[in-house]
Formats: C-alpha cells, structure tokens, sequence
C-alpha cells in the first residue's frame, strides 16, 4: 500500500503517514485508553467472590456480568466503526472513552444484581467499537511491516488491563469494598478521553475506484461497504478463527480466580494476583507472537496464519493438560502460566490479516467485523458457557473441556490460508493520506 504523508516531515522512505513522534504519540494514548478500557471490563472478575457472598449469585450470573459487555460490544461494535470511518476515528474515540468511564464509576451506587448488569451494559456501550477504531488508527499510521508487531502491542494492552483490572479489584475490595473498586478505576479513562483530541487522523477514503468524493448517498455507500467486507473469504474465515481462540481466552481470564479459590484454597485476593500473572503471560504473548508473525510473514504472507494455527492447538493440548490430569499444585501452575502465554497467539495476526485484506476506506469496519465475532462468539461464550459448565459438572472439568474450541480456531485460519495471499493483491495499491490534526506544535515537533 502506497501512504502519502500531508506533512512534510512525515517519512516517506519508512511509510509512516504522519511524522514519527505524532504516530507514536498516537499509538500511546490508543494504547493507554485499551489499556483502561480492559481495567474497567475486568475488575469485576476479583468481585466475583465478594458479589456472590452479598447478593447469593449463581456462577451463570456471574459469568453473565462479564459476557454483557462482550454482546453489547458486538452488537453496536458496526454502525459505530462505520460512522467512524466515515467521519473521525479520534471523535469517535473520545465519546466512547468519556461514556465507559463514567459507566463504570456508576457500578460503585449499584444496590442489587439488576442494576449492576445494566450499568455493566452501558460499560459495554461505552466500549463499542472502540478496539477496532483504535487498531485501524494505528494501522493506518505506521507501516505495514510492522502491523502485526503494532497490532500485538495493541492488544497486549487488553491483557495488561485485565491484569491490573484483577489486581485492583481485589486489593481495593480487601480494603474498602468491592464498590470502591469500580470508582478507582473508572476516572483516569475520563482524564484521557480529553488528551485524545490532539491525536492525529487520517483523511476518511473513498470507497469508489479511482474516486474523490468520500460522502456519498447512504445506499451507494452500505452497498460498497457490504461488497468490500463480503469478497473476502479471508476475512471471514480469520474473524471465525479469532473467534473460537478467544472462547478459551476468555474462559481462562474469567474463571481462574475461583478456580484458585475453589480447588487451592486461595484467599479471593491472593487469587486474583495469581490469575493475574496468568494474564500478564498473555500480554507477552499477544506481542511475541504478533513479533512472530511479521518474521515468518517476511518469507511469505500466508506463513502467519499457519503459525497461529499450530499455536491454538498446543494452547489446547497444555490447559487439557493441566486442568485434566493430577499434578503437584505448583508445576499446575506453571503449565496454566505457560498456556496464558500461548493462547494469545492469535489476538495481533488476526488483526494483521484483516487490516491487509480489507480496502483501507473501511477499514474500521472490517475491524468491527471482527470485534463482533471476538466479542459475540469468542469473549461473550467463555465465561458464560464456562460458568453453566461448571453448574453442571464442576469448574476444573469446565477448565479442561473449554480449550477443545482452539482445534476449530486452528482449521479456520488454515482455510484463511489458503486464499489470503490472493486478497492482498487487490488492495495493494489503494493510497491514503493524512488529516489535519488537532495536536499542538510541542507534539507534533517532539
């Protein structure tokens, strides 16, 4: 893909769009409001013992308080990412930043079950669309070589939240209560979403061939919009593969605390920091792995995806493993420890892919297509289906039997495969260029 940077100190050689401290500018203040996006959706996986000691919670209620957010997401995650590429990615941003958090500060006034599930929904209203926007900002602005190695750092960030998220949650809860909780971290996002408008943009792109004119009569555009998404088998195929992988991710990250305290005896407290560690092994994951599929991209593209494949199934073979089979509770640890690293492995290449097959004027979009299949059939399942599971025959036999789905993750991104090459040809040459940013001279010169 051929970038033309607006600016003339943008590098032209590495394919930056814009200059390099204003990419990098950007790409920090993505990273930092994933980062809380993921603080504000996790903490209350450290309340769950708390929550059903109060409120007599069964393990499907619980679960359902993290899957609202996961369905909420996919829901809205389109028409929000559509207007996005369609008028401002960083607008965008900055209303969905300021409604998350105070959505989350609201869940500390909740007084029963119904009305934190509807506060933890409107969390989840708050965050639509706000991954994919984000990713398909920084995809835009870096070069592609380093998409995937971006993409992981990205994504790394949701780990790296859910990791403090626990940790917050359960410190805080141990010393104030578990209302408390929601309060502390639901104010620094409000503090970013205002810094956000110095991010820069890129100009929106026009869908036709060849065109100019980006605002077009709505049906001309859906229709462009649904022909660009539906011609890539690749895509689909991909958000299918990511999809399954993040069933078992999410199972993992949800119900680990218990399990720990469950099956170890571990305070809810201690629990939530070793859980946590868990996650942080997923944060390295998601950017070694996307590290490594830019290395074996470099000798040819489809090479990603079969990497990624091999990596879902041994993420399987070691949770079966570790929750299946009897072993000293430390060396169960280290195995669950070991699995965390690896199941991220399909977070950034998955995002690569997309944003390679997708035409870059909806390219928000594609990554909202995306995000509904990670949200609706990957985060929403895990910790719900998790939960009946363990209703029904007892979480450690959940925790061995959910990871079976990273076989189906591997056969899709095997088929992705097979037609991802082909697809990159037919966006290669599509130009994009950069849009006047807000960002005062001190950024931009930095």
């Amino acid at each position: 893909m051929n970038l033309h940077a607006a600016d003339p100190r943008a590098d032209h050689h590495d394919g930056y769009l814009v200059s390099q401290p204003q990419a990098w500018f950007a790409f920090a203040m993505t990273f930092a409001l994933m980062l809380f996006d993921y603080i504000d959706r996790q903490v209350i996986v450290s309340l769950f013992p708390h929550l059903k000691t109060a409120w007599a919670l069964s393990d499907k209620q619980l679960g359902a308080l993290v899957s609202v957010i996961s369905i909420v997401v996919a829901v809205g995650g389109l028409p929000v990412a559509l207007l996005a590429d369609r008028y401002s990615r960083v607008k965008s941003i900055v209303v969905m930043a300021t409604v998350w958090s105070l959505a989350t500060i609201s869940c500390m006034f909740t007084r029963n079950y119904g009305q934190l599930f509807t506060a933890r929904a409107i969390v989840g209203v708050g965050e639509t669309g706000y991954g994919s926007v984000g990713a398909a900002l920084i995809a835009s602005l870096f070069p592609k070589r380093l998409r995937a190695t971006l993409m992981g750092a990205f994504f790394a960030a949701a780990s790296v939240g859910s990791v403090l998220g626990v940790l917050l949650g359960g410190v805080i809860a141990a010393r104030w209560g578990w209302q408390a909780a929601f309060g502390v971290v639901g104010i620094p996002g409000l503090v970013l979403a205002l810094l956000y408008v110095f991010v820069p943009d890129y100009k929106t792109v026009a869908m036709a061939a060849g065109g100019t004119q980006v605002r077009q009569p709505a049906g001309t555009l859906l229709q462009r919009v649904a022909g660009a998404l539906t011609s890539s088998r690749t895509l689909w195929w991909t958000c299918l593969g990511a999809a399954f992988q993040l069933i078992v991710v999410s199972t993992i990250w949800a119900w680990l605390p218990s399990y720990l305290n469950r099956y170890h005896g571990t305070p809810p407290d201690r629990a939530a920091m070793q859980a946590a560690l868990v996650v942080l092994c997923g944060a390295l994951g998601a950017f070694v792995w996307g590290v490594v599929a830019d290395v074996v991209a470099a000798r040819r593209q489809r090479n990603r995806l079969i990497a990624v494949a091999v990596l879902a199934v041994v993420t399987l073979l070691v949770f079966m493993t570790a929750f299946g089979t009897a072993m000293p509770a430390n060396q169960q640890f280290l195995l669950i420890a070991f699995g965390g690293f690896l199941m991220t492995c399909t977070v950034a290449p998955a995002s690569s892919v997309v944003f390679d097959v997708v035409h870059p004027g909806v390219r928000s979009t594609g990554a909202a297509v995306l995000s509904l299949f990670q949200n609706l059939f990957g985060l929403a399942i895990g910790p719900f289906v998790g939960g009946a599971m363990s209703d029904a025959w007892g979480l450690q036999t959940a925790l061995a039997v959910m990871p079976i789905f990273g076989v189906v993750a591997a056969g899709c991104f095997l088929l992705a495969a097979r037609s991802y090459e082909a697809e990159l040809k037919r966006v290669s040459n599509v130009s994009i260029d950069a849009a006047p940013t807000a960002a005062p001279a001190a950024v931009a010169s930095a």
